[in-house]
């Protein structure tokens, strides 16, 4: 049995020196896709997080790509955040370079140097999100569809072992959200293991994942009512 991918026990999620959520257990495999749901200030971004390495982990146990949150050192986050894939809400794409642009910066920022296997992987996640095209624009020439289908690519450079997805359609409208959740339920039949806060319930009805809730400090696993 493969150890998995996240594994959190009696955690407590804190937020400077606010309690956000306690007694957290979840467990997420290779290859699983969840979904992550509650009300705006509920604790889900403070989660998100502690998972990468941004909020301290200070109660509990807790793993995320053989990486132990716990007695994780500022020295070992960019290593943990080569292993993992983070899509934001808002894009987070430098403003000032192309799209090649902020991919060869990701790569050559985690110890990528040659110039053929650069490009030819820059190729490659473009491809993925269907950006092939589209590698010599401006960022800001980007529609914001566009625009989240590179921040989706850049998160799987390193070809990570888990996606964290942050709110990836908040700032769409609805029908790019439904594009970029098809891209992402492709990726993830690949073989990729997926985390997404979402406030889209829409898009939950359509794509049907588990569903674990933030509500009143907890955070469970929601049962999605058959639709007829």
């Amino acid at each position: 049995m493969d150890k998995p991918v996240l594994h959190l026990e009696n955690a407590a999620i804190y937020q400077r020196e606010n309690l956000v959520l306690s007694q957290v257990n979840l467990t997420i495999n290779k290859g699983d896709f969840y979904y992550l749901i509650g009300k705006t200030g509920s604790g889900k971004s403070s989660l998100m997080k502690t998972l990468y390495g941004d909020l301290k982990l200070q109660e509990g146990t807790g793993s995320i790509v053989d990486f132990d949150l716990k007695n994780l050192k500022e020295k070992d986050i960019p290593f943990l955040r080569r292993k993992i894939g983070i899509v934001f809400q808002d894009f987070k794409l430098l403003s000032d370079r192309t799209v090649f642009g902020n991919l060869e910066f990701v790569l050559k920022a985690t110890g990528w140097k040659n110039k053929d296997e650069i490009k030819a992987k820059i190729n490659e996640v473009l491809e993925k999100v269907g950006m092939q095209s589209q590698h010599y624009k401006n960022t800001f020439e980007l529609s914001g569809g566009e625009q989240q289908r590179i921040a989706i690519a850049r998160a799987l450079l390193n070809d990570p072992e888990l996606i964290l997805a942050d709110e990836p359609t908040g700032n769409l409208d609805p029908k790019t959200s439904l594009e970029v959740m098809e891209l992402l339920n492709e990726i993830h039949k690949s073989g990729k293991t997926i985390l997404m806060a979402t406030h889209d319930y829409q898009l939950i009805v359509k794509f049907k994942h588990t569903t674990l809730k933030v509500e009143a400090g907890e955070l469970f696993e929601v049962v999605q009512q058959a639709t007829n």
